[in-house]
């Protein structure tokens, strides 16, 4: 009540929950792939905002330079390198920046993903689905494997997985993309026993439909976005800044003792029991 007639108290609150959020992940260095727009920007941000130093990256130099520059002017430490996950000697040359600049490596978030096709799973193409699950699965697994040593070196670490509420109930538009995400529930799962020995969790982060630019068949047509604001009970898209802070929590001390776990975050879209 107090909020609405004294707008400063809202703004003092705000501040000083950023302010307390710096520290939570000071001193740790965080690689996010995909970083330079929609949510692996979004949390790239936000890592940052809580105190880590990170290393963004895209394909495109372009794109890299420009949330380079952006986040900069935010006061936030970030770097950036291109890469593209489906090349073994860019992935390496990302973890070995990253590294090399910032003395370790405590936190890696795979969240690259691509979508070529739309349609029922059997509707697509051969070269489409050997695309969707090179980058979408496939990268994903050679960075956990390849980001261990670095996470080793530190004692431990945090390796986050962005899947989809698709991975749980498939979207008959993208089929194929569907599956990849579930089987990312499944790499949670696996990977996390053999590492939590090792102070090393293993998550994952299950986002609805999310107002970006990569989920634009979902929202972008009046039409499509009524039907997904019909299937979501709190009524409205995700947007990015949401699904980052998800990512910010499952990577500090506040999850230490969270591992295989899929954090669903969909507004209530129906998942799982």
């Amino acid at each position: 009540m107090l909020r609405r007639f004294f707008p400063e108290i809202k703004k003092l609150s705000s501040n000083m929950s950023c302010q307390a959020g710096n520290v939570k992940l000071k001193g740790k260095v965080a690689v996010v792939t995909a970083s330079t727009d929609g949510i692996g920007l979004a949390i790239a941000r936000r890592l940052a905002q809580d105190g880590a130093s990170v290393v963004i990256s895209s394909r495109k130099e372009n794109n890299v330079q420009r949330a380079v520059n952006d986040l900069q002017s935010e006061g936030l430490t970030v770097s950036g390198i291109v890469c593209h996950v489906g090349k073994a000697s860019d992935r390496q040359k990302l973890l070995e920046c990253a590294s090399s600049k910032y003395g370790g490596i405590d936190i890696l978030v795979s969240n690259a993903a691509v979508n070529p096709t739309v349609g029922h799973v059997l509707e697509c193409e051969e070269s489409s689905w050997d695309k969707i699950f090179e980058i979408n699965v496939k990268a994903a697994y050679m960075l956990s494997k390849e980001v261990l040593p670095f996470l080793r070196q530190r004692g431990g670490g945090s390796i986050t997985y962005i899947s989809s509420i698709a991975g749980f109930q498939p979207f008959d538009v993208l089929g194929a993309y569907s599956v990849s995400k579930t089987a990312l529930l499944g790499l949670t799962k696996a990977a996390s026993q053999g590492l939590a020995e090792e102070n090393i969790r293993v998550n994952c982060v299950a986002p609805g439909i999310v107002e970006t630019r990569f989920a634009a068949a979902l929202h972008e047509q009046e039409s499509a976005r009524e039907a997904a604001i019909s299937k979501i009970p709190m009524g409205r898209l995700a947007q990015p800044h949401e699904i980052a802070g998800i990512v910010s929590f499952l990577c500090s001390n506040d999850a230490s003792y969270i591992t295989g776990e899929t954090i669903v975050v969909s507004g209530g879209m129906s998942s799982r029991l």
